[in-house]
């Protein structure tokens, strides 16, 4: 079983524990994307395309921004942390995205629901959480093999 220190005092993590750590923060980032383009597209009158589009595009900016974040605070450049970011999540963030979409298509109504409707918001919250089971074990796999979020745990202890 693979194992990482995120410092010198603290014990090794599990490949397990990496993956769902890994998992929630890009689901983290997914939820604040999709809730946020969701809501924006909503209040513009944007059609159903144009909401997706707006909410993947969220999802990607604030996946990779939470990400960024502590890379950034550790004293690396934009130019240092943003190839470590998109290394380490797009593929999970893909995963997300794409089945958390598929769900929203595939509940009748849930798409068009407006931001008032429990529909929008169990819907939302059902396909964010399955999204986050699917994406597991490519976090899992990801890490494993030294990808993903291995790389920024890698950069931590540089």
């Amino acid at each position: 079983m693979a194992t990482h220190a995120h410092g010198r005092d603290q014990r090794p993590q599990s490949l397990n524990a990496l993956a769902l750590s890994a998992t929630v923060h890009c689901l983290t980032g997914c939820a604040i994307g999709e809730v946020l383009g969701m809501v924006l597209s909503t209040w513009w009158g944007c059609g159903n395309a144009a909401s997706i589009a707006l909410s993947v595009v969220l999802a990607f900016f604030f996946g990779y921004g939470l990400t960024s974040l502590p890379l950034l605070r550790s004293g690396m450049t934009v130019r240092q942390a943003a190839p470590l970011a998109f290394a380490s999540d797009t593929a999970s963030i893909a995963t997300m995205e794409i089945v958390d979409n598929l769900f929203i298509l595939v509940v009748p109504g849930a798409i068009a629901a407006g931001l008032d409707s429990p529909l929008f918001w169990w819907s939302l919250a059902v396909s964010l959480l399955i999204a986050g089971v699917v994406a597991f074990p490519v976090n899992r796999w990801l890490i494993a093999r030294g990808k993903g979020h291995a790389v920024i745990h890698a950069s931590h202890t540089h």
